[in-house]
């Protein structure tokens, strides 16, 4: 059953570090899986968990830069993966699965922000390709590792652009609608949020449990398709065409920004918890009204809308997670 979208009061804040988070830990002999691991946030995660002994696998799309982002850090493997691409998601699934390894923690944190119209090989925009339907599949695909490790995490990188849209269950991928890059980007983070109740639902039974978080606003790789009018509307330029620094903007470093994806991935706090989305290493509060800067809205987090997704995404993907499950 969904948890209560309650914040905990923990001990940590906006200003924690991923490697606070970890502080004291051990996590040796637990295995990770960490999409967009070699870039910005889902990098800095990789480290961390690595740091305290997790055994931890990049997907990527470009290995050879995944290499090089990655050099020094141990305990770091590389596969090749590109979300956009069904074929690629099953080899690799089918590589790790081979191996036979346990997978403790699947952390979703590959992303596209504000992207021209692109879409992929089925014609589905590639926004909600990347940020959602490819996860949606790579984690079906990985369900058997998942049920492996007795007791798993599922962490879906969301963002407070889901306040932008909900998912439009009619036209997702913008075949009618004109295209609008940011609702676009609203709606696929939407379906991040809605996606760890659904997984949550089917998972919970099994000891798997999934979560979605804010990490906060962060200057990371994932902005290179912004223009200057779009930084201004994020807050990260003034009304001079200025790019404000990390503090200037109120934003968080990148070590900030991913200490909530690891709170999620690893806390003995969320233990018996789960579908909840998350921001700044706590449950984040439910947001009713537009006013309200923190928190999440109720379409991201509605259990009917998640299972209307489930459905819309199996049609889409032509991907049932195992045994014919749902959520």
């Amino acid at each position: 059953m969904t948890s209560t979208q309650i914040p905990l009061h923990t001990d940590f804040d906006s200003a924690t570090t991923a490697t606070g988070v970890l502080d004291g830990c051990d996590l040796s002999g637990m295995t990770a899986v960490i999409t967009g691991g070699y870039s910005g946030l889902g990098l800095e995660a990789a480290r961390a968990l690595a740091n305290v002994g997790v055994s931890v696998v990049v997907p990527a799309r470009d290995v050879a830069k995944a290499k090089a982002a990655l050099r020094g850090i141990e305990q770091i493997e590389l596969a090749p993966l590109d979300l956009m691409d069904p074929a690629s998601i099953d080899a690799f699934a089918q590589q790790f699965l081979a191996s036979g390894r346990p997978l403790h923690i699947l952390l979703n944190a590959a992303g596209i922000m504000a992207a021209p119209l692109r879409r992929d090989s089925r014609g589905y925009e590639s926004q909600f390709s990347t940020n959602h339907l490819g996860h949606f599949q790579l984690t079906a695909r990985l369900w058997p590792a998942l049920l492996r490790a007795n007791g798993a995490r599922v962490v879906s990188v969301s963002s407070l652009g889901h306040r932008l849209s909900p998912v439009d269950f009619d036209d997702p991928n913008f075949d009618r609608r004109p295209y609008d890059k940011w609702i676009a980007y609203g709606q696929s983070k939407t379906a991040n949020a809605l996606f760890a109740v659904g997984a949550d639902g089917l998972g919970e039974a099994e000891g798997i449990r999934a979560f979605s978080l804010h990490p906060g606003s962060i200057f990371t790789p994932l902005s290179r398709h912004l223009d200057i009018d779009d930084y201004r509307r994020v807050g990260a330029a003034d009304a001079d065409g200025n790019l404000l620094s990390t503090e200037q903007a109120g934003f968080k470093t990148v070590e900030q920004g991913a200490a909530t994806l690891v709170w999620c991935a690893t806390s003995h706090q969320l233990d018996g918890m789960g579908g909840v989305y998350c921001e700044d290493c706590d449950i984040a509060p439910l947001a009713v009204s537009e006013n309200e800067k923190a928190g999440v809205r109720p379409w991201a987090v509605d259990p009917e809308l998640a299972r209307r997704l489930w459905t819309m995404s199996e049609q889409l993907t032509g991907v049932r997670f195992p045994a014919g499950q749902h959520a």
